[in-house]
Formats: structure tokens, sequence, C-alpha cells
């Protein structure tokens, strides 16, 4: 009913013949995938893998398996030989943390098809037929999608190459020899999405460079394994994820793929031809449809900017290696994505975890198990190589390994950059204030796709607090989408966010069951930002209750001061309860004195004084996908308040 209702919403903005031919549209492509589902249940999709016989790929890849030696003494001098063997070995033993999973032992042959979290399993048939949303239960469909982008690979082929242990190369095999035997093409869970097709695609092609010439896979495999990766190409050029208004992370991630593809296939036939073709043309235009002026990612979440920097840095450093090069001006933007990056880190190397989130990487070159997700900076030692800035590669100092694999070398000591400055990113919404002493990100700008609000939260004016490196105040994070849509709801409402909630009100509507669309009512706005302060404003009360909410923050050397004013009366004859949030990080020790609230972390103090009412309450954070921990919130009521913080 929900499908329904939404496309007769649309269909009232819709003319009556533009909405006839879609419809017919529909129902032509409901006879094709019928007709196509039954065809593939009983002949399958095959190719006869004597079509690769002669194949090999001529593609420059990032790095040179030839030059094992050397990178083993890079490895050991970066003192990461033992944690690679270590993580090399868990992969082997089955050993997995995917997802807030924590380790856990998946058994002899690996669940492709299930949620290992709740044991779901998705039954195989055929991929247009299977039902991965279904909010009457738990099960996570990205469990089983996140285990079959195969991006442990990259860590098993690092452990291969320091101890040459074929046993390395023998799990590759087998595990990809299970996976092609559990997931018939187009016959699967995992062939559901496009996007984690494609990201499929790329690991196994490292996957390729790092085994090709293992003593124990042999050329019939590599002819399967072509083949499959062959099938990956076709599959993801005819179930592009580019219907719709806005195109995404989604549609950049199958571009990625058809490039990496085209790319290990070369000219080897029409088809490889074609997606390398398609590829090359659609990169550059996305990177002007999802990526702002400014260099911020029209989705309007940091998490999604991190991958979507991720897809177009790395894709470009494997497209220069083969001789194909872009645009000045899609670089110059490339560049400000990574400065973005940069610009938002807190000096505890983190990133505030603003809209939506779900870890989502292209390749994991580094740190597999022990990854911490909110820390983005991986990314800028590989732009410190590609641009050659040493202010990136300092940010990104943690990371040599990563700049090692992807660019081919880093830099031991980059010169130490200027301090960074308060800065505001107005295309993305992004208000960073920051002095010697305190950092803020506020957030106060249009929702995810152009208004859409797949990927936002109701976080107009809330803001992040950071002082002497430790976190104080924080967003919430993302916990899960479709596994329990409550808890989807509770993190993406206003209570839970840093700014002035009303009573029984949402900044933005949202349908609960409709997880990721959310009405743009804000329509917020900064009036005023200069190195020390803020003023903005939005509008998601004015309708309901005759509210505008408009918050002032500024920095002084040792304090904070945030005060909310409310431009209108309400507009009912119903008394409005006003509070303003502060979601604390679950670390911060909570002493309460009568006016007066002090926060405590790691031996730094942090006071809040106002004259309003307060309450500490119990609340969430998730500082990764699936995984929440409880936290304290601090709650002030108030017509018109000032919170001064004294750090």
């Amino acid at each position: 009913m929900l499908k329904i209702k939404r496309y007769i919403d649309k269909g009232r903005k819709v003319p009556f013949q533009v909405l006839i031919i879609k419809l017919f549209k529909k129902v032509i492509e409901k006879i094709y995938f019928s007709l196509r589902g039954c065809y593939v249940k009983f002949f399958g999709i095959e190719i006869n893998k004597s079509y690769f016989k002669d194949f090999t790929p001529k593609c420059s890849f990032l790095f040179d398996i030839s030059q094992k030696k050397q990178y083993g003494e890079k490895l050991m001098k970066l003192e990461k030989t033992e944690e690679i063997i270590k993580d090399g070995e868990k992969i082997v033993s089955h050993v997995f943390n995917l997802l807030g999973s924590n380790d856990k032992y998946l058994g002899k042959r690996l669940p492709w098809n299930v949620d290992f979290k709740t044991d779901f399993v998705w039954k195989n048939k055929f991929y247009k037929n299977i039902r991965v949303i279904d909010l009457s239960n738990n099960s996570d469909v990205k469990v089983p999608w996140e285990l079959s982008r195969f991006q442990h690979i990259f860590t098993l082929g690092k452990a291969y190459l320091l101890t040459e242990d074929e046993k390395y190369a023998a799990e590759f095999k087998e595990e990809l020899e299970d996976w092609i035997k559990c997931n018939p093409v187009e016959m699967s869970v995992n062939w559901v999405c496009t996007m984690d097709t494609a990201i499929r695609a790329v690991n196994l092609i490292i996957g390729y460079y790092f085994f090709k010439d293992s003593q124990v896979i042999s050329k019939e495999f590599w002819m399967e394994f072509y083949k499959s990766l062959y099938l990956h190409g076709k599959f993801i050029i005819r179930n592009l994820e580019n219907r719709g208004a806005h195109r995404g992370n989604h549609y950049l991630s199958d571009v990625v793929g058809l490039m990496w593809l085209g790319l290990f296939f070369g000219d080897f036939d029409n088809n490889s031809k074609q997606w390398l073709d398609y590829a090359k043309k659609e990169f550059e235009k996305e990177m002007f449809i999802q990526v702002n002026e400014d260099g911020t990612n029209y989705e309007a979440s940091t998490s999604y900017h991190r991958l979507v920097t991720e897809l177009f840095l790395i894709t470009t450093l494997l497209c220069n290696k083969n001789h194909i090069s872009f645009s000045n001006a899609f670089t110059l933007r490339l560049e400000k994505m990574c400065e973005f990056i940069m610009d938002i880190t807190k000096p505890n190397n983190l990133t505030p975890l603003i809209g939506d989130g779900d870890d989502g990487r292209l390749v994991i070159p580094s740190n597999y198990s022990s990854l911490e997700r909110r820390d983005f900076t991986h990314l800028l030692a590989v732009a410190g190589e590609y641009f050659n800035r040493d202010d990136f590669r300092y940010y990104g100092r943690n990371y040599k390994e990563e700049a090692l694999w992807i660019a081919g070398t880093y830099k031991e000591n980059p010169t130490k950059p200027e301090k960074l400055k308060s800065k505001a990113y107005r295309n993305g919404g992004y208000y960073l204030l920051r002095n010697d002493n305190i950092y803020s990100l506020i957030r106060c700008g249009e929702l995810s796709f152009r208004g859409e609000g797949g990927h936002s939260h109701n976080d107009q004016l809330s803001f992040e607090l950071n002082v002497h490196g430790e976190d104080f105040i924080v967003d919430p994070g993302t916990y899960v989408y479709t596994a329990d849509y409550e808890m989807r709801n509770l993190f993406r409402s206003t209570k839970v966010h840093n700014t002035l909630s009303i009573e029984g009100y949402e900044q933005n509507h949202y349908d609960k069951y409709n997880l990721f669309y959310m009405k743009e009512e804000t329509f917020a706005q900064c009036l005023f930002f200069n190195e020390n302060k803020f003023v903005g404003r939005h509008f998601g009360y004015e309708g309901k209750c005759g509210v505008i909410h408009q918050r002032t923050i500024e920095i002084r050397e040792n304090q904070i001061y945030i005060e909310d004013e409310i431009l209108e009366e309400g507009t009912s004859n119903k008394k409005l309860t006003l509070i303003s949030n502060f979601t604390l990080d679950k670390d911060v020790e909570v002493i309460y004195k009568k006016e007066k609230i002090e926060l405590i972390k790691n031996n730094i103090k942090v006071r809040l004084d106002t004259a309003d009412k307060k309450e500490i309450k119990s609340s969430y954070i998730a500082k990764s996908y699936g995984n929440m921990s409880e936290t304290k919130k601090l709650e002030i009521y108030n017509e018109c308040g000032v919170v001064v913080i004294l750090c």
C-alpha cells in the first residue's frame, strides 16, 4: 500500500500523459522480467569458460606483486607485518567482524546467503523476486552483501605476499568456487544490488593481482574466475541504478565497477570495450552531478562523502596508471572533496557522523580487523601522494600503508601544516568553528538529493563539540537501516540531535515505514558566519506550530555560547514544550550541580551554565553501523534559552 500511495502522490505532480507512459513501461518491464526469471531458473546464464582460454589481463595495476620483497621491507618498517598475518589467519579461520557482529566464527563454509547475526536465510531464486526488506523481522540484507563484497581479499593477499604460504591462495580459490556455486548469476540475494556486484568485482580483481602466480591455483580456475568477472560486467551494465530524479553512490559504484572491469578485460571483446567507454563518460559526469562546487557530496552525509571520495580517488589513480585522465575541473573538485575531509576531521582524527552511514568502503587496504569506522584520514594519505600535498599527508600520516598500496609510495615525514581554521561549506551545509581549544561542526543546509532527504536526519542547527581533542557533544550516528525500523527512525529524529526540538513535532516529516525519504520542510539558512560565530535558522516548525528556530553559536578562547531564539509565536492554543538536546559521548561523566552541569572526560572538564530547567536522560549513539551503545542526553527546557559552555 505504501508503494501505491507514493506512486499516487508522485502522480499528482506528473502530467497525465507522462504517468501513462511510465505505467506502460512498468507493465512491459514486469512482463520481461517474469519471462527472464523463468528462463534463468531453467537454463541458467552460462558462457563456455574456454572463451577465456587465451585471455590475459593487460591492465597496469595499482601495485606490482613482483616487487614483493620491497613491499615486505616497507611493511616491516611500518610495523604492519604482525597485524597483517594475524588478520589473515582470522580470515582463513572464517572469523569475521562485520556490521557490528564482533568477531564471529562463520563455519567451515561461509554463509553467503545468510544474515548470520539473526540466522535469516534468503533462498535462491530469481533476483527480481527476492524480498530483501521485511520490516516485520529483524534481518539485515546488508550482512550477506557485506561478506560477499570480498573486501577481506586485500588482507588475505597481503598475508600471502609476506609469508608465501599457499594456504592463503587456497582460501581465496575455495571461497570463490563456493561463492560461485552458491550464487548462480541472477539467482541469489547477492545479485539484487548492483552496487554490491560492482564492489565485489573490484575486490575480486585485486585478488587476481595478489594470487595470479600461485602454484595451487590452476589455469582451469582462472578461466572460471574470468568467466565470473565477465558475467559481473554483463550484469552491471544491464542493471544500472540510474533511475529516478537523483543518482547517488549506488550508481557511481556501478560505474566504478564497469571501469575496473573494462580496464581488466581491455579490448577482449565488444562488451568490455563498451563497459570502459560508458564508464569513462559517466565517471566524469557524476563528479559534477553528485559533488557540489565546494567539494561536498549532495547526499548530505559525511559517511557517504567518504565513500564517494574513495570511489573517485582510487579509481582515478587506476585510470591514470592506464593513461586515462580527466578534466582539470574534475581534478580540482576531487581535491576539494579531500579538503573537506581534512577540514572536518576533529583533533582526535575522527569525523562527525552527520546523516546516514553504513561504513561503506570500496576496498580496505589496511587495518582490516581494527578499523576505526569514524576515521576518514586514510583517504588523505592517498590524496597526499596524488595531489603532492603535505597537509593531506600529515593528516593521513597514520595510514602510510594505504598510500603504499594505492598510490605506490608515501612520504616518511610530511611537513606539519598550519592549524586548520574555521570554515564554511555552504553548498553542503556544514559550518566549522574552531580555535586552539574548541572544535564545533554545525549542520545547516539542504537535505540530501536536493531536498529528497534519502540519507538525511533531522539535524538542522545541530552541532558537535570537541574540547582539547576529546568528544563531549556528538551526533548519534546511524545504528541500522531496515533491520529495526523503529531504531532507524529514532536515530534520524530531531530529539536525538543537538538542536531544539518541540515535543510532538519533527523538523522534517517522514513516514515511519518509508526509511529513505524525508520531505524538505526546514529550508535551513546560514544568516552569518565568520571565524568565531555562526547564526542560522530553519523553518521546519513554521507550518506546524508557527515557530521559526534561530540559533547563534559563538566560540571564544575557552567558551562556546549557544543562544536559541523563537522568532514567531505558536499558532495553536496548545502550550509548546521546547527542549534543547545535547547528546553526550558515552565516556562523558556527568556531575549535576543545581544550575550548573559539569562534564568530565579523561580529566578534561566542561561546564554548562544555564538558568533553564534541565534533565539528564538515557539515550543511544552508534559509532559504527550495527553497533549501538547507551549514553546520556542533556535536555534543557526553555522558551528562549542561552547555554554557555566553559571549556
